[in-house]
C-alpha cells in the first residue's frame, strides 16, 4: 500500500513556473514507478509524465514535452513535477500516482493522491 500527498499547486501567470511535489508513505517507494496526471474541468483525466523506479527512464505526454520535467528523490520518498512555460490550458487538478510497472503507471495505476490545483492565468 502506498499513500500519496501532493503539494505545490497554485495560481501562476502564463509563462511562469511551478514545481509540484508528491510525498509517498512506506518504505518501498523505491520499488514503484511514479506518474503525474491532470484533470481539467469538464474533461477526462489525462496522463502527463512518468518516471521509472530508479529515475533512469522518463516519459511525457506530447502536450508537455519540453516544458515539464519529472524527477524523484528516493531518499526523500518524493517525486516532483517541474512545470515551466505554463499555459492557460495547463490549468487542472494534478494527481500523482504509483504502480510497480512503468507501463501500467501511464494508464491505470492503482494508487492515487488527492490532487493539487494548478491555475494558469492568461
Amino acid at each position: 500500500q502506498v499513500q500519496l500527498v501532493e503539494s505545490g499547486g497554485g495560481l501562476v501567470q502564463a509563462g511562469g513556473s511551478l514545481r509540484l511535489s508528491c510525498a509517498a508513505s512506506g518504505r518501498t517507494f523505491g520499488n514503484y514507478a511514479m506518474g503525474w496526471f491532470r484533470q481539467a474541468p469538464g474533461k477526462e483525466r489525462e496522463f502527463v509524465a512518468a518516471i521509472s523506479w530508479s529515475g533512469s527512464y522518463t516519459y511525457y505526454a506530447e502536450a508537455v514535452k519540453g516544458r515539464f520535467t519529472i524527477s524523484r528523490d528516493n531518499a526523500k520518498n518524493t517525486v516532483y513535477l517541474q512545470m515551466n512555460s505554463l499555459k492557460p490550458e495547463d490549468t487542472a487538478v494534478y494527481y500523482c500516482a504509483a504502480e510497480k510497472n512503468m507501463i501500467v503507471v501511464t494508464a491505470t495505476p492503482p494508487y492515487w493522491g488527492q490532487g493539487t490545483q494548478v491555475t494558469v492565468s492568461s
